[in-house]
């Protein structure tokens, strides 16, 4: 369905559910637009498919790993939360059991029949009266006691009962881990022989360095289509008052500046290359919606968020993505994790800023330190 046809109604307020299918209509068109590029020239080459294959099984890998620690330490904590009380219960029922033993020894004390007892003593009506009642009082603590004690015996049950289940859940999860692991492993191997074997193919540096501007020219076009392809919408994302920002947006990630604006080879000419740890999170600067999220040659695994009023910023060598196609995102949320996507031999975050398509300075816009 074309684009133009989701966004015809004018002047009309959208429903929650109208707006939903519009941000998905978009990821749609972004995505047949990734799987139309993925049959270009340059993904043909072999060896550049190859890695795109392996380097988005691994961002499938990663992110399945991730929900897996955090499922895991989820579990881990409900599990604590049972034991506790577990042993909270136990400790009621042991207090119980020792309150009724208390009233036993009283009762023990009265002796056999003490109802009878208190008649044939032909003691003082009125003191008969109070004993009386306190044996009644008596009794029906032991009652109360007692079925205190049947209840907390029925929690503990119940709450053993779902430790296991819990339990048996959290070895289920531990055996996919070991498994997503050493998938993880064999897939690094892989990527590795990979990104050897493309580097093995020039002869000089000369040739490397012409190999990265192709990159950078090849992107340019891709980027100029989805450029384009978000133009098109009759209502275009709405303003996110990004202008207001410039010069005082926060960094994506912190880390070392490796290379600055049109200092870079190939595509990090554009941009700034931030180096971090791998794993480390990758934040949207702005509020903004995301319009492409995929794998591109030279870029990695690359999400690009539109601001609105011409603004776009583009995220690469992305370890895996934790937002998709459509999605608003709002400025600080958590976009993916830095990677090595791309062939990169060391983690990093390639960062732009473009206005109507065109690359500028990301320096202008986020904040000096």
């Amino acid at each position: 369905m074309a684009l133009t046809v989701l966004w015809s109604v004018a002047n009309a307020q959208p429903s929650e559910q109208e707006v939903r299918e519009r941000l998905d209509a978009i990821g749609d068109e972004m995505q047949v637009l990734s799987e139309r590029l993925a049959d270009t020239d340059e993904a043909r080459d072999e060896a550049n498919e190859a890695l795109r294959e392996v380097e988005t099984a691994l961002a499938d890998i990663h992110r399945r790993l991730d929900e897996l620690h955090t499922e895991r330490r989820d579990l881990e904590a409900r599990i604590q939360a049972l034991e506790d009380k577990r042993d909270a219960l136990e400790a009621e029922r042991n207090a119980q059991v020792a309150a009724l033993a208390k009233q036993f020894a009283a009762l023990y004390r009265l002796g056999a029949s003490p109802q009878l007892k208190l008649l044939l003593n032909q003691d003082d009506p009125a003191r008969l009266d109070r004993l009386q009642t306190y044996l009644n009082h008596l009794a029906q603590a032991r009652d109360a006691r007692l079925e205190d004690i049947a209840k907390l015996d029925d929690q503990l049950v119940a709450n053993r009962e779902s430790l296991d289940r819990r339990s048996d859940e959290l070895a289920e999860l531990r055996a996919e881990l070991e498994t997503r692991s050493a998938e993880l492993a064999e897939r690094m191997e892989t990527r590795e022989a990979l990104v050897a074997e493309l580097d093995a193919r020039y002869a000089s540096e000369s040739d490397r360095l012409d190999a990265l501007e192709q990159d950078r020219l090849d992107a340019e076009r891709v980027l100029t289509e989805i450029q384009q392809a978000v133009a098109r919408l009759e209502e275009p994302t709405p303003s996110t008052d990004i202008e207001r920002t410039q010069g005082d947006l926060p960094w994506p990630v912190q880390g070392e500046v490796s290379s600055r604006f049109g200092k870079g080879d190939g595509i990090a000419r554009d941009g700034l290359v931030i180096r971090a740890a791998e794993g480390t999170q990758v934040h949207a600067v702005h509020d903004g919606r995301v319009v492409f999220a995929d794998w591109m040659r030279g870029f990695g695994n690359l999400l690009i968020l539109d601001h609105g009023d011409g603004l776009m910023t583009l995220h690469a060598h992305l370890q895996h993505f934790t937002v998709a196609l459509g999605d608003s995102v709002s400025g600080g949320d958590t976009l993916g994790v830095v990677g090595m996507s791309g062939g990169r031999d060391t983690p990093a975050l390639y960062f732009e800023v473009r206005r109507d398509g065109q690359p500028i300075d990301p320096q202008t816009w986020i904040a000096h330190r």
